[in-house]
């Protein structure tokens, strides 16, 4: 390795500029660039150590000398397995690099039975987690083939079928062993500990943590012993084993956290124990509900720490030094960094790193309650602190703690603030980002998972987004790791949620990352977590218009639809639904609806999902359908996949559903009924029925969508006929005189009105020919619903301003009236010519109340500005309106509100017309 890259100075004018002086071996193409694969080995291998493993071999794959140099010992030292799928053939392509390995880490017992196949006897230190299933024989087998082992270790997770033969087993195989951490062992009994202790003679660390039993007498007879950790443990009897655990002379540490220690217990211990510093004992309820007096001791006793939830941890940690450091509150930094020559205080400080990262875990996982003060004061600066650590698993522990205890719900996604906070505040973000930036994927994922929770509150999304996160998020969305792809994918989808970040999430090129991902997960298993997120992210950008465009444009559309035709599980069903749901939702603004409805089997798929036991499932498939009904080809296609009856059936089953269900299984009835076949064949099904238990909701939301199916059932007088029958005439009046949504009694109103302009009366003539009760039953149905109608539209009347119209044909008189009237979101309804027809027709009839609510709704349909407004007053002209309206605004019969609601209706088409004239002559 004699090549070297050196380095001189020259002088460009007055600058000095820092040139490479290329080597006599390395030689320039014709291009005058560097032939890379002549660069020198040691600058190669350097390469090569800060990236992951598929990046070394992707590398080495180059040349015959990169080749080479991959397989150099010193890239071999470590080895992390827990990203890769490691089987006995990976073991075995392996197994020539891994001569020299001295460090393994691996996750689950499939991998622990492949690990004997690299043939690393020369192995001194195991970690392994997810080993729930790992049995006896995986693990004896696993300590007979790596003798020269100096530290195990098994855990976070519970090892429930790990034994004391394993134990025994570990003790007879690896005299060598220095450090031995074991969690959720079922038990560890006398004979597993004194055979630890008679045949590992170096074992100065032990950590028997969370087990179920251990026979904590003979624990004593450790006599190499430093650091012991029984945290979790619960079948300790304090009493017995202090006069035993006073015997090793060098006992250093001790952890008892989440225990039932009390404080008597705790200071015996210090008073018994000369060589013990530090005393960890976080959570433990017995000890914090009796804490008195008995502490002041302890607390002013040099070098003895008591480290718990009522002590403050960084400043006892500080009494350890000689001199103690300023700045406590970033001891562990500190020490880091001044490089403190002390190997006693050095191990005493790496362990407790450790035991507080790992009990701080297990705290945030079970979150106990009265610790909020402690998470705020210290707690979060403890995990801080930790996540700066030299030990890559005291890193991804306190990650991991903190995406843990910010959360106060799975479900809801919500998380505390304070917490949150607490993080942004204490400078957090940007560690959890540098530590995203790591080559190593562990570390990437866990702190990818933390920005993720944490991004749930909009400070610190803001953050996030401000200190570059989403480009990190977006790279890491890239990843061929499954698991750092699916936590940055869940880091995108909750920053997606606030509409400031969509744009920098398109910039940053994460809509095709996403999609990506959805195209390869989809076709591997174990990926239904990769999938949900990245649909629910992709689901989030679609609502923004430009967003929805791009989605699109990288093949949005079809990978989500691949989704909800092929996948099973049920939260991606649901987002992907959700993200076609919104896809859909922009109009005639871009052509999203249309191209969804095209992609083949996206209908029939939605319309299948809508028969899901899963409500959030069905939820969002009807809001997806609902969304494409608007859409005249989309509309027709779904009644051909069988829409309406499996959208009858789920707003039958609905009515003790969700309102977001109810609302979406109306509101997509309300889009297919907009057809009149379709709106017979809703009628035909019973659709009416089910309609009407759901306008009864006690949400406004669900009022407005049952409305609106109701409002276009009505227009055909066999479902008007049916309403009457069915009950629907006062749940109608109610709407339309109680809702608080205007848009539910606007329709509702328009509902009854097209009930009772006299269409239905030869159907309810032969309705009720042989039963006169039934025709005075529907007269009383008219007069109750007329009543209704006429002072629904009288409370947008202001009798002051309509006086003033009456007598003055000034423009701002009739504006006064208008302003008045507005029905704001009554601009987003679109009629048809027929429906348009019908009002113009009721404007003839005899009934003033009709009159009336036919200008009306005009006015509502026909105001400049609206949404649909152009498109009303061109039907209205083709419909010979004008005259129509001149004759009702004359008529001496007709009310005031008909008369000058009819000569604002006349106005606004005037206005249209002046518009369009002056359009098309400035052209």
């Amino acid at each position: 390795m004699s090549r070297r890259v050196r380095r001189r100075v020259v002088k460009k004018g007055k600058e000095k500029v820092d040139c490479p002086e290329i080597d006599e071996n390395l030689s320039l193409n014709e291009k005058g660039m560097v032939d890379w694969t002549k660069l020198p080995d040691d600058t190669v291998l350097q390469l090569f150590s800060c990236l992951n493993y598929r990046d070394r071999a992707s590398l080495s794959s180059t040349c015959r000398t990169w080749r080479t140099l991959g397989k150099s010992p010193c890239l071999w030292h470590v080895l992390d397995l827990r990203p890769h799928k490691f089987d006995s053939a990976a073991a075995v392509s392996l197994a020539s690099r891994c001569e020299n390995l001295q460090k393994l880490r691996f996750r689950g017992p499939e991998c622990a039975d492949a690990i004997i196949n690299l043939h690393a006897n020369n192995l001194r230190e195991i970690s392994a987690d997810c080993c729930r299933k790992m049995t006896d024989a995986t693990l004896s087998v696993l300590a007979a083939r790596h003798e020269a082992l100096e530290c195990l270790q098994l855990g976070p997770d519970f090892c429930e079928k790990i034994t004391s033969d394993a134990v025994k087993a570990i003790a007879i195989c690896c005299p060598r062993l220095q450090k031995l951490r074991l969690s959720g062992v079922h038990e560890v009994d006398a004979d597993a500990v004194n055979a630890l202790a008679k045949h590992c003679p170096n074992l100065t660390d032990i950590g028997f943590i969370d087990c179920r039993k251990v026979d904590e007498t003979y624990l004593g007879n450790f006599a190499s012993v430093r650091f012991l950790s029984v945290a979790g443990t619960t079948n300790i009897n304090w009493n017995l084993v202090l006069q035993e655990w006073s015997k090793p002379p060098n006992l250093t540490g001790l952890d008892a956290s989440r225990t039932d220690i009390t404080p008597t217990t705790v200071s015996r211990f210090f008073s018994s124990l000369p060589s013990l510093k530090v005393f960890c004992a976080l959570n433990c309820p017995a000890l914090e509900e009796e804490v008195d007096t008995t502490f002041l001791s302890i607390k002013h006793n040099k070098g003895k720490v008591l480290l718990a939830a009522f002590t403050d941890i960084l400043k006892g940690v500080a009494t350890l030094f000689v001199n103690t450091p300023k700045n406590k509150r970033n001891i562990f930094l500190d020490w880091r960094s001044l490089n403190i020559k002390d190997r006693k205080l050095d191990g005493i400080l790496n362990w407790l790193e450790w035991i507080i990262s790992s009990s701080l875990l297990r705290v945030s996982e079970s979150n106990p309650r009265g610790l909020d003060k402690f998470w705020l004061n210290q707690g979060t600066t403890l995990l801080l602190s930790c996540m700066q650590s030299a030990q890559e698993e005291v890193q991804e522990r306190a990650a991991m703690a903190l995406a843990t205890f910010v959360v106060i719900d799975d479900e809801s996604a919500s998380i505390d603030t304070g917490r949150a906070e607490a993080v942004l505040r204490d400078g957090g973000i940007r560690l959890l980002l540098n530590l995203a930036c790591s080559w190593r994927e562990g570390l990437q994922a866990e702190a990818a998972k933390a920005i993720a929770n944490l991004s749930v509150n909009t400070n610190v999304a803001k953050a996030v987004a401000d200190e570059g996160g989403i480009r990190i998020l977006a790279n890491l969305a890239r990843s061929v790791n499954r698991l750092v792809a699916e936590e940055a994918a869940g880091g995108l989808w909750n920053l997606s949620v606030g509409e400031e970040h969509k744009g920098t999430i398109a910039e940053a090129g994460a809509i095709k990352a996403l999609v990506d991902l959805i195209f390869k997960w989809s076709r591997c298993t174990g990926g239904e977590g990769v999938l949900e997120r990245a649909a629910g992210a992709l689901a989030n950008l679609a609502a923004d218009d430009k967003c929805s465009m791009e989605v699109a444009a990288v093949g949005g559309v079809h990978c989500l639809v691949s989704l909800v035709r092929n996948c099973k599980v049920e939260g991606v069903q649901e987002q992907a639904a959700r993200a076609l749901a919104n896809l859909a939702a922009h109009g005639d603004s871009n052509s999203n609806n249309a191209s969804v409805g095209q992609e083949a089997g996206a209908l029939e798929a939605l319309v299948q999902l809508t028969r899901s036991l899963h409500d959030g499932v069905r939820q969002e498939a009807a809001g997806a359908l609902w969304n494409l009904s608007f859409d005249d080809k989309n509309r027709e296609a779904i009644a051909a996949a069988g829409g309406v009856e499996a959208l009858v059936v789920l707003a039958r089953s609905c009515s003790n559903a969700s309102h977001g269900l109810q609302e979406r299984a109306a509101g997509a009835l309300w889009g297919l009924s907009v057809s009149e076949a379709n709106s017979i064949a809703i009628g035909r099904e019973g659709g009416v029925a089910p309609l009407i238990a759901l306008a009864q909701s006690d949400a406004a939301d669900v009022h407005e969508t049952a409305a609106g199916a109701l409002w276009n059932l009505a227009f055909n007088p066999c479902n008007a006929f049916s309403i009457v029958v069915e009950g629907g005439v006062p749940v109608l009046v109610h709407l339309c005189s109680s809702s608080t949504s205007k848009m539910a009694r606007f329709m509702s109103a328009l509902a009854l009105s097209y009930m009772f302009d006299g269409r239905i009366d030869e159907i309810a003539h032969i309705g009720t020919s042989t039963s006169p009760s039934k025709s005075m039953t529907l007269d009383g149905a008219r007069r109750l619903a007329l009543k209704h109608i006429e002072a629904f539209f009288l409370t947008f009347t202001d009798p002051h301003a309509f006086s003033s119209a009456a007598v003055s044909s000034a423009p701002a008189a009739l504006n006064q009236v208008t302003e008045c009237a507005r029905i704001q979101e009554a601009g987003h309804l679109r009629c048809s010519g027929a429906e348009i027809g019908r009002f113009v027709g009721m404007l003839r009839n005899p009934s003033s109340i009709l009159k009336a609510c036919a200008a009306f709704a005009l006015l509502q349909f026909t105001i400049p500005g609206g949404r649909h407004s152009l498109h009303h007053v061109i039907l209205l002209q083709n419909a010979g309106a004008p005259r129509v309206l001149r004759a009702a605004a004359a008529a001496t019969g007709a009310t005031l509100e008909a008369k000058i609601f009819a000569r604002i209706v006349l106005r606004n088409l005037e206005q249209h017309h002046m518009e369009s004239s002056v359009g098309r002559a400035s052209v």
